[in-house]
């Protein structure tokens, strides 16, 4: 190998000084325009001595060469000896050169300064805010619900982290939610990267909330970066994380650690449209119950009830229900009407605003006359149940759906998924059975008999993208409802889709329920990063053992078209065993955005049900 030249030495050092930025850069032409100054200063001092007029040494000389270097023009007013014009002219010219340089420099220096801070490169120094990490649609609900939730706070903050550019992350927030009076910051960055994290100021975070990013194998993601919130020195705040897939549960948790609540989207979505399909109604119930518009849910403790068992409690509260107990063991919903409350356990009760949970005074106004008795439930029928489409958490519905019916139900997948009905052994109730159908074609769809089935599930299909297969849903949800017109068929239709703004064009197919699975991981989400006790609270309701919220006939429980008041009907149902919550208006089932659910009504207030109308219950199976 050849030996290093000294002129390749030179070099090297060099390109090292010029590859360091701006900075070398203006230094590098500080040197040259100081040679500059210095030979123009020479070669006047020794060609044009004593030029020109009045100068008499050579700071001065020196002085008008920095002048003419640094202004060009300086040289259109200059009068002497040829060779003293020349001299001032290259001077000049070398000037020009030199300030044309400095101004690029510059400008493209203030441009990557300016770059860096629109790119939000700088640490933030909140404290108390919420951190969310990642990007995908769920963000818009997530900071829509938490602007909710911290309306009523000052100097409230959400910062968002994610790999895209800051300002379009603004700008796409703003464009789809109202910040009121909340600040939002974001930062550009990747949340798998601990430097970073580190521009969040977690330490002095109040929570952190993980997306599941969309793309192929969103999970290891999500894995990644709770591995690098783990990693991460000093204080950890409490962290809530979407995953997509069960069986990454395990793996997600030992990244995690103790700190981080995790939730199971294709599990949860799962079971609520099950639930849905049973109960009508209950999508909408459970929406109301996540977002911050609504009835919200408390606990407290308070002395007075304590001794008093909880079918006295139901009626504690004028202007919440009570729902449950929250009990050293764990969180219990609608338990046994005998249950004594502890001075160890906290009432669980669904109030509009924290500040409405107040104890009633005096005992609660119950129309005796107006309660029915409750008859002998009559027994249940196998029943036959439609599925139409298929997608990667249709296995999962259908085993929750086999939880649910009675031996002997009979379940129709149509669907021209290559995947339809695969992995279903061990099935205890239902009996299967496989159609291939395009569920967007009236003929196929007439083909199935649809009028046979009592319950209709309509899922999105996976190979389609998310817009487009919202739109065939759509079509199918059409089908279906002109189906039931023309032939005078009656079934439920509970559809899955994507996209909020989806929803409002599948109300004018009158679907029983339509569960937008990103918003309800949203809203859950958003919930327990205010409130992470809630968490039992949201699984016992999701989950197909003990209670459960029930829509059911409002003529079981009072008479119809009589003026009762609401806790008439809770004392109606507290004698069945069970909680009532609220009602649905039938008139109202299509009207947007409670679609005729009301919860949490005052004890005293006057209700008209009729027969259409139901009686919201949590109650056993």
């Amino acid at each position: 190998m050849s030996k290093v030249t000294f002129r390749e030495r030179v070099r090297y050092w060099f390109d090292n000084t010029m590859s360091k930025g701006t900075t070398s850069l203006i230094g590098w032409l500080a040197v040259v325009s100081v040679a500059l100054i210095a030979v123009t200063a020479a070669l006047t001092l020794w060609l044009a001595p004593g030029e020109p007029d009045g100068v008499s040494h050579a700071g001065e000389v020196l002085w008008i060469s920095l002048m003419h270097a640094l202004t060009p023009s300086k040289v259109a007013s200059d009068k002497g000896s040829v060779a003293y014009m020349t001299v001032m002219f290259a001077g000049s010219l070398g000037g020009i050169f030199i300030v044309s340089m400095l101004v690029g420099l510059l400008s493209n220096g203030l441009k990557q300064k300016v770059d860096r801070l629109r790119r939000g490169r700088s640490r933030i120094v909140e404290s108390g805010h919420t951190v969310v990490l990642g990007w995908s649609d769920q963000v818009f609900t997530i900071v829509g619900e938490l602007v909710k939730a911290h309306a009523s706070r000052k100097g409230s903050v959400i910062a968002v982290l994610a790999d895209r550019d800051k300002l379009e992350m603004e700008e796409a927030i703003r464009e789809h939610v109202g910040l009121g009076r909340t600040r939002l910051v974001c930062r550009t960055g990747r949340p798998t990267e601990p430097h970073d994290l580190a521009l969040m100021n977690l330490a002095e975070a109040n929570s952190v909330v993980v997306l599941s990013p969309e793309g192929e194998d969103p999970d290891a993601h999500v894995i990644k970066i709770l591995l690098a919130l783990a990693k991460r020195q000093g204080p950890h705040p409490p962290v809530v994380a979407a995953l997509t897939s069960s069986r990454n549960i395990a793996a997600a948790r030992l990244a995690g650690g103790p700190d981080v609540h995790l939730v199971d989207s294709d599990d949860t979505a799962s079971r609520l449209i099950v639930q849905s399909s049973r109960q009508s109604g209950m999508s909408v119930v459970c929406m109301d119950l996540l977002n911050f518009d609504g009835g919200e849910i408390y606990m407290r403790t308070p002395k007075k009830l304590i001794g008093v068992t909880y079918g006295e409690a139901l009626h504690g509260y004028q202007t919440a229900c009570v729902i449950g107990l929250r009990r050293p063991s764990g969180v219990v919903l609608n338990p046994p009407m005998d249950t004594v409350i502890d001075a160890d356990d906290q009432v669980i009760v669904i109030a509009h605003d924290d500040s409405h949970v107040r104890l009633a005074a005096g005992k609660p106004s119950v129309d005796e006359p107006a309660i029915v008795i409750p008859q002998a439930p009559a027994a249940r029928e196998p029943e036959r149940m439609l599925l139409l489409n298929w997608n990667g958490r249709a296995e999962q519905i259908v085993r929750h759906l086999d939880g649910y019916v009675t031996h002997g139900a009979v379940l129709e997948i149509a669907a021209d998924h290559p995947k339809a009905g695969t992995d279903l052994a061990g099935l205890k109730n239902l009996t299967v059975n496989v159609k291939d159908c395009d569920t967007t074609d009236r003929f196929a769809l007439e083909s199935l008999g649809v009028g046979l089935f009592q319950h209709v599930i309509v899922l999105s299909d996976d190979r389609f993208d998310p817009h487009h297969s919202d739109t065939r849903t759509l079509m199918t949800l059409l089908q279906l409802r002109d189906m039931q017109r023309t032939l005078g068929e009656h079934y439920s239709i509970v559809s899955e889709m994507h996209d909020e703004n989806n929803r409002a064009l599948a109300e004018v197919t009158e679907a029983d329920d339509i569960v937008i699975s990103d918003t309800v991981i949203g809203l859950l989400l958003a919930q327990l990063a205010e409130n992470r006790h809630l968490a039992d609270v949201f699984g016992y309701l999701f989950d197909s053992r003990g209670s459960e919220i029930y829509p059911r006939p409002a003529g079981d429980y009072v008479k119809t078209d009589t003026k009762v008041t609401f806790s008439t009907i809770v004392e109606s149902a507290r004698r069945r065993g069970e909680t009532a919550i609220g009602y649905r208006d039938a008139a109202g089932r299509n009207e947007p955005p409670h679609y005729g659910i009301v919860l949490n009504s005052d004890k005293s207030e006057t209700i008209v049900l009729g027969e259409k109308d139901s009686v919201i219950v949590l109650a056993e199976r």
